[in-house]
């Protein structure tokens, strides 16, 4: 799949793709903040996010607004009360292609933005992780790996990210499987990219 994706789509699940209005409305530090921790530990109200995020409550509670208008993030109905909201991810995931914004410069700013901040998030991620203390199981379960001797065309950069989704997807288990007792929530982050030619003749 071409370009850069937030979360790779399951193949028989329908998928949103990002456009240029909705990009605009999700690059935002706090916004995309937000949005993982909605996405990682699901429903939350803006109080319980502020403390997290060490952020003002009407701050947050704007910017989920935000989220919801572009259609990222939907009220829990039947849950709360008025003065204290619910707020969680729309289970459709979205894929961001960034070649649907070559030639748009109003969206390079933003698309800009989205990029450098879901690095930042990826990053910070394992520094969370390697930062925490870990059974030696889990340790050793865990990987922090790269190969940096292939020589591939993008044809073939493109075939090895859909063989590395297509094993992603088959140990994904179903929405409503029941999880082993012992199971936690795992990330799988993958980032693969051509690197330009440098030194040597």
């Amino acid at each position: 799949m071409p370009g850069e994706v937030e979360r790779t789509p399951r193949p028989s699940r329908p998928t949103r793709r990002i456009d240029a209005r909705s990009l605009r409305g999700l690059a935002h530090p706090l916004r995309m903040r937000i949005f993982e921790l909605l996405s990682l530990d699901g429903p939350a109200t803006a109080t319980r996010l502020s403390e997290r995020l060490g952020e003002n409550t009407g701050t947050v509670s704007w910017h989920l607004r935000q989220l919801a208008e572009h259609g990222f993030i939907e009220e829990e109905t039947g849950r709360g009360t008025r003065r204290e909201r619910w707020w969680r991810r729309v289970a459709v995931p979205n894929e961001l292609n960034t070649a649907d914004f070559r030639d748009d410069p109003d969206s390079r700013g933003a698309l800009s933005v989205y990029l450098h901040e879901l690095v930042q998030l990826h990053f910070n991620r394992v520094i969370t992780y390697v930062n925490e203390d870990w059974e030696d199981a889990w340790r050793a379960a865990g990987t922090l790996a790269d190969w940096s001797d292939l020589r591939l065309t993008a044809p073939q950069l493109a075939a090895l990210n859909a063989e590395l989704a297509a094993v992603i997807a088959r140990h994904t288990p179903a929405p409503d499987a029941e999880p082993a007792p012992d199971a936690l929530p795992v990330v799988v982050q993958l980032q693969s990219f051509p690197r330009g030619q440098r030194g040597g003749a």
